[in-house]
């Protein structure tokens, strides 16, 4: 077990990655409408226990499929209020969803690794205090974000990320949940 879970108390920030994390990531492709979002298991049952532990609940997504005309950002804020609809049917919460549809190319993009959306997250709520809090996330950018950003970091593993380093891993938000 990672030596921050015995600090943890509701003072304290979670940021997660959507797509791998929260859903199902499509694999060469994008989660463009609620039809093709579906959770990861567990992670509903998660998001109810972190509602009860944290103060504050992000998610911080890249979304390039927007950039890339897939959809538009009207469709992605949809889809985010039918996720939190959702989430919060079954008893969780999600403060805010922070993305970037910037393309991966673009000079001095705002996507993970780049901590542009905890600034942001910072920004809107000047108490968060990076660190005491977590990201939790399937990619080495999504580690590098929280790194950046003075976080803790938590590796929710697939078939091909185990090498990625963090504080901590956990094959599902649920394990994590469970650590408390």
């Amino acid at each position: 077990m990672a030596g921050f879970l015995k600090d943890i108390d509701n003072s304290w920030s979670l940021f997660l990655d959507r797509d791998g994390v929260i859903n199902k990531r499509i694999y060469g492709g994008y989660v463009t409408n609620w039809k093709k979002f579906e959770f990861q298991s567990g992670a509903e049952a998660a998001l109810s226990i972190f509602a009860e532990k944290f103060k504050y609940i992000f998610v911080v997504t890249n979304q390039q499929g927007v950039g890339k005309g897939l959809m538009s950002i009207g469709q992605l804020i949809d889809l985010h209020k039918d996720m939190i609809s959702e989430i919060e049917s079954r008893g969780g919460r999600i403060t805010k969803v922070y993305f970037c549809t910037d393309l991966a190319d673009l000079k001095n993009n705002c996507r993970k690794p780049s901590p542009i959306m905890a600034e942001r997250a910072k920004r809107d709520y000047p108490d968060i205090i990076f660190k005491k809090s977590i990201m939790i996330g399937d990619s080495q950018s999504d580690i590098m974000f929280g790194k950046n950003a003075g976080m803790h970091t938590v590796l929710h593993l697939s078939s091909d990320n185990a090498d990625i380093n963090a504080e901590m891993k956990v094959g599902s938000l649920l394990e994590f949940a469970r650590c408390f």
